[in-house]
């Protein structure tokens, strides 16, 4: 990307929080281009990271709420700024792919896309995007998606199910660029006193509907195995009535730091990841750290887990279907399981990255 350090570079991404998949790649490609200046639409108040500038969205009361601020995220890409680039390099999972900072034959437009934004093609999959205030203006906003990002040059998706999005919706081709994984500090052992046990199941993420902590509940009480469920949400007090009724005995970890987490890593007998995932980077730092993946046989998991070897992919959402593979979990090599995740380094996503942008900016 050496022949970037003399043109102008924008990066630009949708919210930002503290943590998070997207957010992850977003930091790793602003290392990547340094001199680049970063947009979001806005940032969470807990954000540390310098130099991101808000748009004119982040001063409005639409910043608490991206369901009723999604309609209005095509027009602000577009009145994001005045200055123009020579090139523009999106991080998308909503509508960053339609932004445009150039003039056409001037400005090269690269997208990474995490996925064509699923409050809008993917419904079914994110139930946050299913309700009625979106009903009557998805149509308009499939169609001011496609037209609004005809002047993209080049896409780059994050994994094979989120290229098969895009062929599909938008009638584009991308390149395959997995996310980056900090695999080398998973797979370092914690402290021995940290207590690896691997005699609990563990679920990590977001507390939110899509993610089926619900399911990954009924799993660990169906097993008779206690559970510990890292991570915040708004699903909070139900997932905790919904282990009450089912009688599951589970832990829950609000906001585990990340040593705590990868503590949590090498403890498990196994991560249960029951869910339909873009890519998901919560699997592949489990399998650094030599725990096995017992999830869904779809979407990213389909990518990063190797069924029968690093973990089990059951296609179903009954919690018994999943107890014949959870009783082989011991049978899998750890050392066999962190090779496997090292494909998804950080250095790998970096030197194709690289490829991809200097392929695509001659």
């Amino acid at each position: 990307m050496t022949q970037l350090a003399d043109r102008r570079v924008a990066l630009v991404h949708e919210w930002v929080g503290a943590t998070g998949g997207s957010e992850q790649v977003f930091r790793h490609i602003a290392a990547a281009l340094p001199h680049a200046d970063r947009f979001v639409l806005w940032k969470d108040p807990d954000v540390t990271d310098a130099g991101l500038r808000e748009s004119w969205l982040a001063r409005t009361p639409l910043r608490h709420s991206k369901t009723l601020a999604l309609p209005v995220m095509p027009l602000v890409w577009r009145t994001l700024t005045r200055r123009r680039y020579d090139v523009v390099v999106s991080s998308s999972h909503a509508f960053a792919h339609t932004v445009r900072l150039g003039a056409a034959g001037h400005t090269r437009h690269l997208s990474y896309v995490h996925s064509p934004a699923r409050y809008v093609w993917s419904p079914d999959f994110d139930g946050r995007g299913s309700g009625p205030l979106l009903a009557l203006p998805r149509r308009a906003l499939r169609t001011a998606d496609v037209r609004l990002s005809r002047h993209v040059d080049s896409y780059a998706a994050n994994s094979h199910e989120v290229r098969a999005r895009i062929r599909r919706f938008w009638r584009r081709d991308a390149v395959v660029i997995h996310p980056p994984v900090d695999v080398d500090y998973f797979a370092a052992a914690p402290p021995a006193d940290t207590g690896q046990s691997r005699d609990y199941l563990l679920g990590v993420g977001r507390w939110i509907p899509y993610k089926r902590f619900d399911l990954i509940i009924s799993i660990a009480a169906a097993a008779g195995l206690p559970v510990i469920i890292a991570g915040s949400g708004p699903e909070e007090h139900h997932l905790r009535r919904h282990a009450d009724r089912v009688g599951a005995r589970v832990t829950f970890e609000v906001r585990p730091d990340r040593e705590r987490l990868r503590q949590l890593y090498w403890g498990a007998r196994a991560l249960l990841f029951p869910v339909h995932e873009d890519f998901g980077i919560i699997p592949v730092e489990a399998q650094a750290c030599g725990t096995p993946v017992l999830g869904l046989a779809r979407g990213g998991l389909l990518e990063t887990v190797v069924d029968t070897e690093t973990g089990f992919l059951v296609d179903s959402t009954g919690p018994e279907d999943y107890l014949p593979a959870l009783h082989r979990i011991g049978q899998l090599d750890q050392g066999r399981i962190q090779a496997h995740a090292k494909a998804f380094s950080a250095a790998e996503f970096t030197a194709k990255l690289g490829a991809w942008i200097d392929d695509a900016c001659p």
